[in-house]
């Protein structure tokens, strides 16, 4: 490594943001890029640790070392070739991404892991910032025709990948923007949608096509987020194109079965989220969901709840309760019991800390209100004992609430896609399709294979990424008998 001993030398550098009083009066993103200085200092603090574990840590499997070293000693070119070695959008997972690889840091043993996730931001910006990252069209064609159903991080990667070999691929988004759930599922606090235009600019240079507000499938329920205008059946599709890839987000909300859930001002999160974003990028909504002045109460800890307290708090609510069904996790983690593996523990997102009452192990009994609107929460204390639940005696309260956000995760990508297809789905509604073996990534249909959360449900952008990439190489080997792609 650069600097041998300087994992003994340096403390973790955080990096810089805005205060929360600052920071909620807009939408723009609000952590600040590591200085070079800075940089150096955490590239310094990587181990000689003969054994990686955040390499695997990390589900794209970057080259973390390598491209600490080099970020240690300036050669931020060099890094940023390394780093799209195996990631194609680093500055999506350099801001969004949980940084298991972090979890898996030798260093984070007895001490602070380094900071790999503001490395890799810090990296991606400089590569963009000194215009090293450019279009890498296919030197030939190879007359294959691929369709990527979903423009997500899986669609997008696998789409980009499949171009760069040759073949002619198109992606098809139900939404009028291209992004998925980064487009409208990720605050633009966290990642502002310039960095998917610019990728995307990048990939039509590269010869990927995209036609947005198009729905593939047979029927699709109304909802919020389905902004088709156009239809494409999947017989179509499959007469047309070589392979088709689904890649679609695991859209399928879990819902709240309680009285009282029909009222007004109850919302799946993914109803009140999307809206700000189109509202940010310049649309004009008759009938936002807004939080404006009212008590917001979101049920679900994870970070979608934590989504809605952060555009919540942006949109000037009165009061804003987070409740999770789950126990409080510990504050630290047992790290000799847990490393190198993801640890439970207390994890206070930014969100939170621009105000949020948060509480654990409570539950939903029912939702009251009058004239067809929320006014209050009735919920219970719960215990835990052997994995099961039982309501706490004489725990119940109510709590003031205008209006509630079901955030308690997705259960499966859209069954109406998946059965449109005719493809076989697994015991979660999921496509069933291996990642291994001679049909990877392929489904029941062999000209059809499922990537991202249509294939491992609910999921993290990395993963998306990872299976985005690994399904491009099962196509093209699907096409060509071989392959040149990573997998």
């Amino acid at each position: 490594m650069g600097k041998i001993t300087g994992f003994m030398e340096f403390e973790r550098q955080e990096e810089g943001h805005l205060e929360p009083a600052e920071r909620v009066k807009n939408y723009k993103e609000f952590v600040l890029t590591l200085t070079d200085g800075q940089a150096k200092v955490q590239g310094a603090r990587c181990m000689d640790c003969g054994i990686p574990f955040c390499n695997t840590g990390c589900p794209v499997n970057n080259q973390i070392p390598d491209w600490n070293d080099l970020v240690y000693h300036g050669n931020y070119r060099a890094a940023v070739e390394n780093l799209h070695s195996t990631n194609n959008f680093p500055e999506f997972t350099g801001r969004i991404c949980p940084a298991p690889c972090e979890s898996a840091c030798t260093l984070g043993i007895n001490d602070d892991p380094v900071g790999i996730k503001s490395i890799e931001r810090k990296i991606a910006d400089s590569g963009w910032e000194h215009g090293w990252i450019v279009p890498q069209p296919a030197a030939s064609k190879t007359g294959k025709k691929v369709a990527v159903i979903g423009s997500g991080p899986a669609g997008l990667a696998a789409a980009q990948q499949l171009a760069r070999v040759g073949h002619e691929v198109t992606v098809f988004e139900k939404s009028d923007r291209i992004g998925g759930l980064l487009r409208y599922g990720i605050p633009d606090f966290k990642m502002e949608k310039g960095l998917i235009d610019r990728r995307v600019e990048q990939m039509k240079a590269e010869g990927v096509s995209f036609r947005t507000s198009v729905l593939v499938g047979k029927d699709f329920p109304a909802s919020v987020s389905n902004m088709a205008r156009d239809t494409i059946f999947p017989e179509d599709l499959e007469q047309e194109f070589d392979a088709v890839v689904l890649a679609g987000g695991a859209e399928q909300p879990r819902d709240l079965p309680v009285p009282g859930r029909e009222l007004k001002g109850v919302h799946f999160a993914m109803d009140f989220l999307p809206q700000q974003n189109r509202v940010n990028a310049g649309d004009k909504l008759k009938d936002q969901i807004k939080a404006t002045g009212k008590h917001v109460v979101v049920i679900g800890g994870g970070d979608t709840g934590s989504d809605c307290v952060g555009t919540s708090n942006r949109h000037g609510a009165a009061s804003v309760a987070q409740f999770e069904l789950m126990p409080m996790p510990p504050e630290h983690e047992n790290k000799p019991l847990v490393w190198p593996y993801w640890p439970t523990r207390l994890r206070t997102s930014s969100s939170h800390e621009e105000g949020c009452q948060r509480d654990w192990a409570v539950a939903t009994k029912r939702l009251e209100g009058k004239g067809g609107k929320v006014e209050k929460l009735v919920a219970c204390r719960v215990e835990w004992k052997d994995g099961k639940m039982s309501e706490v005696p004489d725990s119940e309260f109510e709590m003031k609430a205008d209006l509630v956000f079901l955030a308690m995760g997705f259960v499966s990508p859209v069954q109406t896609v998946l059965d449109a297809f005719g493809v076989q789905k697994d015991a979660r509604g999921n496509a069933r399709a291996t990642t291994d073996g001679e049909r990877s990534y392929q489904t029941s249909k062999p000209k059809v294979f499922a990537a991202g959360d249509m294939r491992r449900g609910q999921s993290l952008v990395v993963w998306a990424i990872r299976e985005g990439r690994q399904c491009a190489r099962a196509v093209d080997e699907f096409l060509m008998g071989s392959s040149v792609l990573p997998r």
